[in-house]
């Protein structure tokens, strides 16, 4: 279990795709199968520079590379290329995690939320059950597990170092990433450790069709040259190796007498397999339509609330401009105003300013500018107040409004039991009776003639109604006095009645057990009769079944003799004369027997005949005694 899994010393991204890699580790195939992938595309260079190694101080003097050892002889720590602290990554890697452990059927409950955060003991159960896939004996160790776990990955080859300290606290998000590469490591490792042993390594059916390859050394020895080749020309510092590519796998071809037409053919198959799935996919795909559907449906929901809203915010819009336009005209009134009042200022000030004032006209000022103030004050508290008033009416409007909206709504609802509303109704006669929230002084006109007037005539209408219905209500009570009246004399009469049938209940009665007393006796002679008829029945099956089993036993002795006969027959190349007289007496005797039988047999019929004839007598008197009884 130590050997590496892989033909690459480290787990690092290589700088050139690697994909020799297909054909190194092809496995061979028989002539039936496909040889691998064998169609190795080009692989491009990523940089015309030359480019550090990975172990090494890069490339030596003349263009030759170090090798992967460094200056000390030992090799260097390296770091986790993967992008391990990525949430995209990680959520992939777990994704991946949950799945193998599903496909393999790991014995726990496990999902994608439970390896977000994992603890030590289910950490440690993955790691037992994805490495009981490569060693199906493996046990794990009950003491020191943070140290065993990184020596064991370790000795699988595992490239990055694993510290024990983060061994005590697995689901931790600093220690958690570094735990699951190692188990995404570790799950490649099984996949291709299964691949291998699937597939053969050692290509054991190509050896047991070809005696010429003894243990693989042939293709040993071609994989030995091509990673010689290809090492060398890397170590000078070459990245692409297409000759070397093509010249293995020429070799291989030749080795193993691959068929050109067989692998196109194959390859042709794969892809029209391959177009086939992706036009089921797309096909499986259409239930998407429902649900498109489904969002089309909410989509026209929304858009008619939006235009509900729209046109809720248009006539809130109106009333607002209303409202502005009224204001706009008191403001331009108050303007208008403040400019009349700016130039009675002005001609004040000018005639203040030319004329001359005397004492006594500085005093009449004084005074009059006080009555002024004084006016000025009574007018401000007579605004205050009137705007309070204002207020006030309005606060009382509003809660006359909605008293209105509460009354027109019951009135509509009322109208609605009543079959009023709408125009179409039982009751409307083609009137519309709805009042609607709109208080102009024409649409209260307008309502005043709709419903009014119309109203009234109903109410008319019902008031004749109402009179006619009270006549005929006491057209009807003079009758149902009638009616008491005759009740009263036909519960007289049926009283009469019924002291008439209890005298007749009782008369029958007393009938009707003479009549059981009848009844008794005539079933006691049924009885008797039915007891006759068992008897007979019982008499005429006895006989039945004794002529029955004579005649089986005639038939059977028949069999017998005819085995006989054909027994005797058998000698007839003996003694033909004897035996043809012996025959002949024979069948006169079985003749005389079988006569004696059918006369016995004919008795038998006659005293069945004569059984039945009593019977058909015994079961008219039945039925002549059953019509006595129905007919009493």
């Amino acid at each position: 279990m130590s050997r590496r899994p892989s033909s690459r010393y480290s787990e690092m991204p290589m700088r050139v795709t690697d994909h020799r890699m297909s054909l190194v580790n092809a496995t061979p195939q028989n002539k039936d199968n496909v040889f691998g992938k064998l169609n190795i595309p080009k692989p491009q260079s990523t940089t015309s520079e030359r480019r550090t190694s990975f172990f090494g101080k890069g490339i030596g003097p003349g263009g030759q590379r170090n090798s992967m050892f460094g200056s000390y002889g030992g090799p260097e720590k390296m770091k986790d290329p993967r992008p391990l602290h990525d949430k995209a990554f990680v959520q992939q890697c777990i994704k991946q995690l949950c799945e193998f452990l599903v496909e393999q059927g790991f014995p726990g409950s496990i999902t994608v939320k439970s390896l977000q955060s994992p603890s030590t003991k289910e950490f440690l159960k993955i790691y037992e059950f994805i490495y009981t896939l490569l060693e199906p004996s493996f046990q794990m160790p009950t003491a020191k597990v943070e140290e065993e776990i990184p020596r064991m990955l370790k000795d699988l080859g595992y490239p990055f170092a694993l510290s024990k300290s983060s061994m005590y606290s697995i689901g931790a998000p600093h220690t958690w990433p570094q735990a699951l590469g190692a188990l995404i490591w570790l799950i490649d490792t099984v996949k291709l450790f299964s691949g291998l042993r699937e597939q053969g390594l050692l290509f054991s059916d190509f050896l047991e069709e070809q005696g010429d390859l003894e243990e693989g050394a042939e293709y040993n020895k071609l994989l030995m040259e091509y990673c010689s080749d290809t090492y060398n020309k890397f170590m000078q510092g070459a990245d692409t190796f297409d000759d070397e590519d093509d010249d293995y796998l020429n070799k291989l071809k030749k080795l193993y007498n691959v068929d050109e037409a067989l692998l196109q053919s194959q390859q042709d198959k794969h892809a029209m397999l391959m177009e086939h799935v992706e036009r089921l996919e797309r096909e499986s795909q259409t239930d998407r339509l429902v649900g498109k559907r489904t969002e089309k449906l909410r989509l026209q929901a929304d858009l008619q609330k939006l235009q509900n809203y729209r046109c809720t915010l248009e006539a809130h819009k109106t009333g607002l401009e209303n409202k502005a336009a009224g204001l706009a005209e008191e403001l331009e009134a108050a303007e208008m105003q403040l400019e009349g009042l700016k130039q009675e200022r002005t001609r004040l000030q000018h005639i203040l300013e030319n004329q001359k004032f005397t004492p006594a006209d500085i005093e009449r000022i004084n005074r009059e500018r006080n009555e002024l103030q004084q006016t000025v004050q009574i007018l401000n508290q007579s605004l205050e107040e009137a705007e309070q008033l204002v207020w006030n009416e309005e606060v009382n409007l509003s809660k006359t409004k909605e008293k209105a909206e509460l009354k027109v709504a019951e009135f509509n609802k009322l109208g609605r039991k009543l079959k009023l509303i709408p125009q179409s109704a039982e009751n409307a006669c083609g009137h519309d009776f709805e009042i609607r929230t709109d208080y102009s002084a024409t649409s209260i006109t307008q309502y005043k003639t709709q419903i009014q007037n119309p109203l009234k005539n109903m109410m008319v209408d019902v008031e004749d109604e109402c009179s006619r219905l009270t006549n005929v209500k006491l057209s009807l009570e003079e009758t149902v006095e009638q009616v008491k009246s005759n009740i009263f004399d036909k519960e007289n009469d049926i009283k009469h009645l019924k002291e008439q049938i209890r005298r007749v209940d009782q008369q029958l009665e007393h009938d009707m057990q003479e009549m059981a007393q009848e009844e008794d006796k005539w079933a006691a002679e049924v009885d008797s009769a039915e007891t006759h008829k068992k008897r007979l029945e019982k008499n005429v099956t006895q006989g039945c079944e004794e002529a029955e089993e004579e005649l089986k036993a005639a038939q059977q002795q028949y069999h017998v003799v005819v085995q006989e006969t054909n027994e005797e027959n058998r000698m007839v190349s003996k003694n033909l004369t004897d035996v043809l007289n012996s025959a002949a007496n024979h069948l006169c005797a079985v003749e005389k027997h079988c006569n004696e039988q059918l006369k016995r047999f004919g008795k038998l019929k006659e005293v069945i005949r004569e059984d039945d004839a009593d019977m058909k007598q015994l079961m008219d008197l039945v039925e002549n005694f059953v019509k006595k009884v129905n007919s009493v």
